[in-house]
């Protein structure tokens, strides 16, 4: 499957990822999930299950970047752990169980939701929605429960839970800096159990490529990650030079963008 093209356009996907993940402090799934499956279909994987398959690539490909951007908050003392302790373990499940409903389902209707659920971060990222600060954190069993809720819909999605982690913990009165930093912590165990519920759930049923362990295509996993890595640092410099909120514009366009072409190519 793989020919210097693909080598290449996967290069580009793990700067661009990367980048915009060290800018904007967000995952890649939203770039990476779309980008992949027109990928694979243009390199001929079946398109009944093309979408988990890059639902599977992107995930294990942010476990990479997960741990970089979790050490940089941490340098920068920005993880609060107590919350990481009592959020962690749901975030686990909920990723983990969730894959299984995805292995489920048919790649239109993985693609319409992804395609939704995009659509619906874009407009708060170009509208700018912030939530305010109201409430003070609940108990462990609603934190537990959060995590679950989060890391289902994040494993569904493939993407590291900022979207949704940030704001819940910024409305439960967590400060800005303290929830980026916290929900980059939580990225890892939300791409650890996605990773390994798409390996399981995908065990021989893509079995023609010998790079593809599961719903992962390791070549791809190995290539974006090794680009992703060293990019972050520097769209996180970038940020301090250049306006964030007109790129967060941009960025928000060419994600619904990609969503559609996404759900035009497999249904």
């Amino acid at each position: 499957m793989i020919d210097i093209w693909f080598i290449i356009f996967l290069l580009l996907l793990g700067g661009i990822v990367g980048f915009f993940a060290g800018l904007l402090g967000i995952g890649g799934g939203g770039i990476m999930v779309p980008v992949l499956t027109s990928l694979f279909l243009a390199y001929g994987k079946p398109v009944d299950t093309v979408v988990h398959l890059a639902l599977g690539t992107s995930m294990a490909s942010i476990v990479v970047t997960s741990i970089s951007s979790m050490r940089a908050h941490h340098k920068k003392n920005g993880v609060q752990w107590d919350i990481v302790k009592s959020i962690a373990p749901g975030m686990l499940l909920g990723a983990f169980a969730a894959t299984f409903v995805a292995s489920s389902l048919n790649s239109k209707y993985l693609a319409v939701f992804f395609s939704i659920f995009m659509a619906w971060i874009s407009a708060q990222m170009f509208l700018n929605v912030k939530p305010k600060s109201h409430r003070a954190l609940p108990g462990k069993i609603s934190l537990f429960s959060a995590g679950c809720l989060i890391g289902a819909i994040s494993s569904l999605v493939s993407i590291g839970g900022g979207s949704l982690t940030v704001p819940f913990l910024t409305w439960n009165n967590v400060r800005v800096t303290n929830a980026i930093g916290t929900s980059a912590a939580l990225a890892l165990p939300i791409s650890l159990a996605g990773t390994l519920g798409y390996i399981l759930n995908g065990w021989g049923k893509i079995s023609e490529d010998p790079g593809t362990i599961g719903f992962i295509y390791l070549p791809g996993v190995i290539i974006i990650s090794s680009v992703s890595f060293f990019m972050a640092p520097l769209g996180a410099k970038a940020a301090h030079k250049i306006s964030v909120d007109t790129l967060k514009k941009i960025f928000a366009l060419l994600l619904i963008a990609l969503s559609l072409k996404m759900l035009a190519a497999v249904m």
